[in-house]
């Protein structure tokens, strides 16, 4: 992106900010993890639950989730094998171990509470760029580029004129958005959580509903006729008879179980074994379960 761009950019965003943080203030949904007493640990635990997984499945998990663990270090002093089970059917179960490994070392290094240094949160394992600003801004209202899969298709309408932003975030989307942020930091906070909801629930991946839309009138993509996106086709995610599907079957199984479980009741959930052990072997590659020298699999200790 040149400089032209970036400036022409920062003199337009000024007159999309109050359009789209007006619609936040009347539009935005009432999510536990956005009231104040949810605190940043809250918000912390959305961001990691939020990752390719929608609200609705997120919500009844993330109110067990508080429930049991209202501060980082009472997730910190269970076994980790309890986040894996208490994630249940969200997916990504790594997830679970990354958070519940974020929340040892706030327990650690920051004595139990979520830092709201942007460099601190980065430091936290399992925490990437995202979920680093993303708290930052929403918990404590700071002024950061927020990129979602929600915000980046946004821009790319609004600003860019293209349907679809590219597969993996790029630089030039990163100085657009730095260039679109309120120079006030609490408009900023408030902007990316308004650009994030607008993405979620008007200018959505298909069946974008214009019409509803606050800044529809100065949409790049809009305006010029919504060409149609012009990269690698967007397929959407298989998980039938993937190996995810199989790790997820075995999961469930390690879930439930109370003892460890034997390998027979592993064998029962998959009828093709050379992919079971695959799914299998990959599950204890990445820590999710934990073999036992008596041949029995149960959830990390």
């Amino acid at each position: 992106m040149t400089d032209t761009t970036t400036h022409s950019a920062r003199a337009d965003a000024a007159s999309l900010h109050s359009p789209v943080i007006d619609w936040f203030d009347e539009h935005a949904r009432d999510l536990p993890w956005r009231r104040p007493d949810a605190g940043a640990w809250g918000v912390m635990v959305s961001e990691f639950m939020l990752q390719q997984t929608p609200v609705s499945r997120v919500l009844p998990v993330y109110e067990q989730w508080m429930a049991r663990w209202p501060r980082p270090a009472d997730l910190a002093a269970e076994a980790p094998g309890e986040a894996v089970r208490a994630w249940g059917r969200l997916g990504y179960p790594r997830r679970a171990l990354r958070l519940h490994g974020a929340a040892q070392a706030i327990a650690e290094r920051h004595g139990g509470d979520v830092p709201s240094d942007h460099g601190q949160l980065l430091s936290l394992p399992g925490i990437g760029e995202y979920t680093a600003a993303a708290v930052a801004s929403f918990a404590y209202g700071q002024r950061h580029a927020v990129l979602d899969t929600n915000v980046r298709r946004v821009f790319a309408r609004a600003a860019t004129g293209v349907q679809y932003p590219p597969t993996a975030t790029t630089a030039a989307e990163r100085k657009l958005a730095r260039a679109l942020l309120p120079d006030d930091e609490r408009r900023a906070a408030r902007w990316a959580a308004a650009s994030m909801e607008l993405g979620a629930l008007v200018c959505t991946a298909r069946n974008e509903d214009c019409s509803r839309c606050p800044i529809a009138g100065q949409c790049a993509w809009r305006l010029a006729g919504k060409p149609a996106h012009e990269g690698a086709a967007r397929r959407g995610q298989t998980y039938a008879g993937t190996d995810r599907q199989v790790r997820g079957r075995l999961l469930a199984v390690l879930r439930e179980a109370l003892t460890p479980v034997p390998q027979s009741a592993l064998d029962a959930v998959w009828h093709e074994p050379v992919q079971r052990a695959r799914a299998l072997d990959g599950l204890v590659a990445d820590g999710l379960v934990e073999p036992l020298d008596d041949g029995t699999y149960r959830l990390p200790g």
